[in-house]
């Protein structure tokens, strides 16, 4: 009896401190969430919580003594390259209808900031999008990896055309913020906190996330959501677009957002508010066509306007710098050596993991065309993202076994061309020589450090392809295989 009734007292006590224990480990759990989240975060500088944003004075970057001459236009570039590239043709046109020069940004890593889905109006709001986007800068600029993409992309027609204005990122953030960006890059990957502290404010304020300044920086929430920026097309200025989201969306997702087309000269050009801003900040100039409608910039022509109308037919196309097309050209010569077929195979990455049948059905039907020739073997240059270890059950592997009826090509990122071309890429440092603002002024040596940069092996496979005289096979849907079709149009390897 006095043991049952310890037992039932026992038992007792336990229901008694079982709210108390949850309770700790409810406790335990937000603090670690909490502890995880502002002090293990993945972000080198994390944007503060809107609740604990302080009232700030004029910042010093906005004071009339310490302005910069000149206005500009910053952007936030994201996703793959070919969709950067994208947007910064798109960069270069809005900067010059509104007389800015464009902040050149650097190549952000494949993936590492994403818009979202547009038709969806599901997408990251500018602020964040421009924040995630110098933040990942700031990376680039810590790990010594930093590549403008004017080190990529020559844009040297483009300077001496008209009033094309550029300048490179890092020489405007080491101006504007104040910073000597030789501090930044460095072995051992630390940033000393008062700079980290300092670049993290700068980040916040160039990003809107302190709010438009007055006659200092207009930070634009305009994005594909909410607006479709046109320009010289007055019967549209204001109206609504083609494209809306539908009422099971705005329902489902509880959307509220109206699309409107807008005139970018109107809006924030002369007369405007932003039109006295030192910088004007855009979000994403990312655009594509969806339903009838561009998602979000809708400028194809200008012919009440001959300046821009000719600079729209030059952006086009604009080619990688000449180290990266004579590694191209050099490939194609003397490794190949003779006609050739390229293939562009996107199996890895997105949508394209799920249709290999449908990716390799081009290429066997042009291989196949092909064997009627005659010709033995067929040389075929094949650009992937699927590992050449991993093509064994692919299609990929049993063309590879057929060495009577084919010859296959790859380049890889190890191959002394690759880093040879890197090199030449680096030392040439095509960023750093634009516009009138030295380097030097802006405290960046770019000897000090030196610069790490692996990914010219994308622009090298391009040019190949670009080279192929026995035809083109490429990913449908993919915007590599769209640059390298514009390449072939354009006639890199004739020249």
């Amino acid at each position: 009896m006095e043991t049952e009734t310890f037992n039932r007292h026992n038992k007792s006590r336990k229901k008694q401190r079982s709210p108390l224990l949850i309770f700790l480990f409810l406790f335990t759990l937000i603090l670690l969430f909490y502890y995880f989240k502002n002090f293990i975060s993945p972000s080198l500088l994390p944007l503060p919580q809107k609740s604990k944003i302080p009232i700030i004075p004029r910042p010093s970057q906005c004071n009339p003594t310490n302005r910069l001459q000149g206005k500009f236009l910053w952007y936030a570039p994201h996703s793959g390259f070919s969709n950067q590239l994208a947007e910064f043709k798109n960069a270069i046109l809005m900067a010059k209808i509104l007389n800015r020069s464009l902040i050149v940004p650097p190549i952000l890593d494949h993936h590492a900031v994403a818009l979202g889905s547009c038709p969806k109006f599901r997408v990251l709001n500018p602020i964040e999008l421009r924040y995630a986007v110098w933040n990942h800068s700031v990376h680039l600029l810590r790990d010594c990896r930093y590549v403008s993409m004017a080190d990529i992309v020559d844009i040297s027609p483009l300077v001496s055309y008209s009033t094309v204005r550029f300048v490179d990122f890092q020489v405007f953030v080491s101006l504007w913020c104040g910073v000597n960006l030789d501090d930044i890059c460095s072995k051992d990957q630390n940033i000393p906190s008062p700079l980290s502290e300092r670049l993290r404010e700068c980040g916040s304020l160039l990003s809107g996330y302190y709010g438009s300044i007055s006659d200092c920086l207009t930070a634009l929430e305009d994005d594909c959501r909410t607006t479709v920026w046109t320009y010289q097309k007055d019967v549209e200025d204001g109206a609504l677009d083609s494209f809306q989201p539908d009422d099971q969306l705005k329902t489902k997702k509880k959307i509220s957002f109206i699309r409107r087309r807008k005139d970018v000269y109107k809006a924030l050009g002369p007369g405007s508010a932003a039109e006295s801003a030192t910088i004007l900040a855009f979000g994403s100039l990312f655009t594509s066509p969806y339903k009838g409608s561009e998602s979000h910039i809708d400028i194809h022509e200008a012919p009440n306007d001959p300046v821009i109308q000719t600079l729209i037919e030059k952006i086009e196309f604009l080619p990688f710098v000449p180290e990266i097309i004579n590694a191209g050209k050099k490939f194609a010569l003397q490794t190949i050596k003779g006609p050739f077929l390229c293939a562009q195979l996107r199996l890895l990455d997105g949508q394209f993991k799920n249709h290999h049948k449908s990716t390799f059905l081009g290429l066997k039907q042009k291989l196949e065309s092909l064997k009627q020739t005659g010709q033995k073997p067929i040389h075929v240059f094949v650009m992937t993202d699927l590992p050449v270890a991993n093509w064994t059950g692919s299609y990929l592997g049993s063309i590879a076994k057929d060495s009577d009826a084919f010859k296959l090509f790859v380049i890889r990122e190890e191959d002394d061309l690759v880093q040879e071309t890197a090199k030449e890429v680096m030392a040439a440092g095509h960023g750093l020589k634009l516009g009138s603002i030295l380097p030097s002024s802006a405290g960046i040596n770019k000897h000090h450090h030196p610069r790490s940069f692996s990914d010219v092996l994308l622009y090298i496979e391009g040019t190949v392809c670009s080279c192929a005289s026995l035809g083109f096979v490429g990913t449908a849907g993919s915007t590599i295989a769209k640059s390298i079709e514009l390449m072939r149009k354009h006639g890199i390897c004739s020249g």
